[in-house]
Parts: structure tokens; C-alpha cells; sequence
């Protein structure tokens, strides 16, 4: 009976997980992954009533689903692994980035130490209630287009790839709660789904930043991009390129946040227009095919709810890759990923570091 372990969460995509793994014959192991980013036991809530995750509830939770269902369950302490997650948050902000925890929690914890725990314990697989497919050694998007995840785990290591299982992945979120309701696990089948980014339940990411970052919290110029101040910020950690909302410049005419320049501790804004890029590069690109020698046309999506389009890739020496639009995208933001895709397969991704305004590539 091959052997699985399994990330819970608490949550109902991970519960129903189990549910399947358990069906299909494996040897199933539940795995809590302890962050310490919740110093209490009541379950946290931001105001569009969506659960935090990693609390103690949901350590409850997990264990109560692997006790119902029979398996062995163990709760681990990466709150030490976690924190420098946290760190790289503030420090990305504080750069003028805008950065995304959950890539970096996938690639590092999720399938980098739970793997190396599982090999521990003799697990032939790992597995986690990502809407997402692992199929032949390939990653591929989940069947709920809603849903589908594979945008954040593009940086899962192409070797790891063959140990890998999303029993969810094949399914929408109406027929996983089913299941879960169909097991009698009735604590977590009706669970609202867990905020993006799990150490924020508030939904005010500065909280974080400036705890960790204090110097941020320093007043600068909102300027035009010819120079002219327009108004004042009192830190760049609150802007995000693209942003329009909170801006607070008056004078009647719509202006977006389209350039952070810590250097000078400067925001950079100008019109809707001037987001459009035509490309851009990024660095440490991992692939899940042979780095291509040649350009390749793929899809290319660059934040997790854009719906990605039709682009070139050229790989480029030193890890990097150029990413060519067929037509110009807004809002390109350093800091995030861009991941590309070929259908429903994941070519790879890496990290965006500039974007090219149209006339630029």
C-alpha cells in the first residue's frame, strides 16, 4: 500500500483530501503544519468573514478529521521557517515590491520540508487540497477553473513533481464539500475557504510590515512621473503598483500608483494608460520542462486572479526569462510572479523584476 502524506490544514479541501486518499487505497499520514503566527484559540476573521488558517482551531479541526477517519496525525513547529516567510513579506514591501507569501510557502515548507518529512517517515507520496493536477510527472490546472491554484505552485521542483498528489485537483469545491459531507465530516464541510495570505486575517498587510519594518513608516512625495508632487504618503508599504483606491490626491482626475521608488521613498502615479507593458523579465525561473533554446509561445499570467494571455518566452542566461505580451497587459507589479502555461500544463515561472512600458520590447 503506497504511502501518503498529507498537509491538513483544517480546512475542507484538505479533510476531503484525505477522504479521497483514503478511497484509493493509500497508506494516508495527516500533517499540521504549526506556523505560531496565532497567539489565541478563537478563529480569526477579516470583514468578508473568511477563516484565517493555522490557528489553533484549526489544529483542532485537522486532528478531529484524521481521528474520524482513522489515520495517524502528526502537528509540527515551523513557526522558525514561518517567520522568515513573514520577514520576506516586510522586506519586499519595504523595498517597494509587492510580494506573494503563498509561492514562497509552497516552494519552501509545503514541498520542500513536508517532502523531506515524508521521506522521513517512508511516504512514497505528499499531498495537499491544492485545485491543481499532477499527471505523468506534469503540473496541470485544476478542473474548477475558479478555483485552480496551479499559478502559486509553479516553483515545486521538477523532481518532485512524480511524488506528488492533489486528490481535489480533479473535482469542483461543490462536489469536495460533498464529499466531506458524505464522510460525516460536518465540522469542516461548510468551512469558509482561508484568506491568500494566512499571517494577515486582518486583511491590513502594514500591521505586519511595520512590525517588522518600522523605518517604512516615513513620509515621501506622491509625484507625477514628470516630477510635480501631487501629495504626500506616509509609507510606501501602503501602495501597490496598479493601485487606485486610497490614493487620496484629489483634483478630480482618476491616477494610479505606477512606479514605488524606495530610493527616494517616492510614489509614482499617472494614468490607467501608462500601467500597460508590453513584456517584462524575470529571475529565478523555475522550470517543469527543458529550458527552451529557442522562443516559445505560451500563456503567460501574472498575478493569481489574471486570466492570463498569449505571449513569447526566451529563457535567459543566469535563470532569468523575457516574457513577451501578444497584446500589452496592465499592471505588471516587481515582486509577484509570472507563471506560463501550455493549455493546462505549467511550463514554469519565476519572479517579476521589470516590466516593459509598450515601447520598450
Amino acid at each position: 500500500m503506497p504511502r501518503v502524506v498529507l498537509a491538513m490544514s483544517g480546512g475542507v479541501d484538505s479533510s476531503a483530501s484525505a477522504v479521497l486518499l483514503k478511497r484509493h487505497g493509500y497508506d494516508v499520514i495527516g500533517l499540521f503544519m504549526r506556523t505560531g503566527t496565532h497567539g489565541h484559540d478563537q478563529p480569526d476573521e477579516r470583514r468578508d468573514n473568511k477563516k484565517g488558517c493555522c490557528s489553533a482551531i484549526d489544529a483542532g479541526d485537522a486532528r478531529r478529521v484524521a481521528d474520524k477517519l482513522d489515520i495517524p496525525f502528526y502537528a509540527l513547529d515551523f513557526e522558525r521557517e514561518f517567520n522568515q516567510i513573514i520577514d520576506y513579506f516586510a522586506a519586499e514591501y519595504a523595498r517597494g515590491r509587492t510580494p506573494n507569501p503563498c509561492v514562497v510557502c509552497n516552494n519552501w515548507l509545503k514541498f520542500g520540508q513536508l517532502w523531506a518529512f515524508g521521506q522521513k517517515l517512508g511516504a512514497d507520496f505528499i499531498a495537499t487540497g491544492h485545485y491543481a493536477q499532477a499527471l505523468n510527472g506534469e503540473l496541470h490546472k485544476g478542473i474548477d477553473a475558479d478555483k485552480d491554484q496551479s499559478y502559486v505552485l509553479h516553483g515545486i521542483k521538477r523532481d518532485v513533481l512524480k511524488h506528488l498528489l492533489f486528490p481535489v485537483g480533479g473535482y469542483t469545491k461543490p462536489q469536495i464539500r460533498q464529499f466531506a459531507r458524505e464522510a460525516g465530516l460536518l465540522s469542516v464541510a461548510e468551512k469558509p475557504d482561508s484568506v491568500e495570505i494566512c499571517f494577515v486575517p486582518s486583511g491590513n498587510h502594514v500591521d505586519v510590515v511595520r512590525a517588522r519594518r518600522p523605518e517604512v513608516a516615513r513620509a515621501g512625495a506622491i509625484a507625477e512621473r514628470d516630477g510635480t508632487v501631487i501629495g504626500e504618503h506616509d509609507g510606501i508599504d501602503r501602495y501597490t503598483v496598479g493601485q487606485r483606491k486610497g490614493l487620496n490626491v484629489g483634483g478630480g482626475k482618476k491616477r494610479f500608483v505606477l512606479e514605488l521608488l524606495p530610493e527616494t521613498n517616492t510614489v509614482v502615479v499617472g494614468d490607467e494608460s501608462d500601467l500597460l507593458a508590453s513584456g517584462l523579465v524575470a529571475k529565478e525561473v523555475n522550470w517543469l520542462i527543458d529550458a527552451p533554446a529557442e522562443p516559445l509561445a505560451c500563456v503567460a499570467k501574472v498575478r493569481y486572479r489574471h486570466a492570463g494571455v498569449p505571449a513569447t518566452v526566451t529563457a535567459l542566461p543566469g535563470g532569468g526569462a523575457a516574457v513577451r505580451f501578444d497584446a500589452p497587459q496592465p499592471a505588471v507589479t516587481p515582486g509577484q510572479a509570472v507563471a506560463l502555461y501550455s493549455g493546462t500544463r505549467v511550463l514554469g515561472g519565476g519572479w517579476i523584476e521589470t516590466a516593459f512600458p509598450i515601447a520598450d520590447l
